[in-house]
């Protein structure tokens, strides 16, 4: 008869095993699987960075919306925002020509001048704009004493 091993000296798993009993593919195998585990492994850590990035974008959004929202604010402007009124008045003429209401016609005549060289409508300006202009001018001057 043949001798028996004793009970804690036997193979018990196929990694044990000399190279020779594993078979061929083995190898191949184990590197296919180290390879699979990597991916995951990536894969996953991939996941948790995405989802630690979202977590920190929404405060960080809301931040900067409040942020922009600061600084479009009119007192940091100094461009009037809205339309034109239906009849000019002297507050949006000054406004439109940038004179204080008490202006002269000499300081209303060089910011008239400053203007329309920018919003001519023979240099690409917008005709309705030069309209606007013109009047604004020609109310101010019309209401003014100097």
């Amino acid at each position: 008869m043949a001798a028996r091993a004793p009970a804690g000296e036997g193979l018990r798993h196929a990694e044990d095993a000399p190279p020779c009993a594993r078979g061929p593919d083995a190898g191949a195998s184990q590197g296919l699987a180290r390879s699979l585990i990597a991916v995951g492994l990536g894969v996953a850590a991939f996941a948790f960075a995405g989802r630690f990035a979202f977590h920190i974008w929404k405060p960080l959004e809301q931040v900067m919306t409040e942020t922009a929202k600061r600084i479009a604010t009119p007192s940091l402007s100094s461009y009037y925002k809205g339309g034109f009124e239906q009849k000019m008045s002297r507050r949006e003429a000054s406004l439109i020509l940038g004179v204080s209401l008490s202006a002269g016609k000499a300081k209303i005549r060089t910011a008239h001048r400053r203007i329309m060289i920018l919003n001519h409508p023979d240099k690409g300006g917008s005709p309705y704009l030069a309209t606007k202009i013109n009047e604004a001018k020609d109310l101010l001057e019309a209401t003014t004493k100097q």
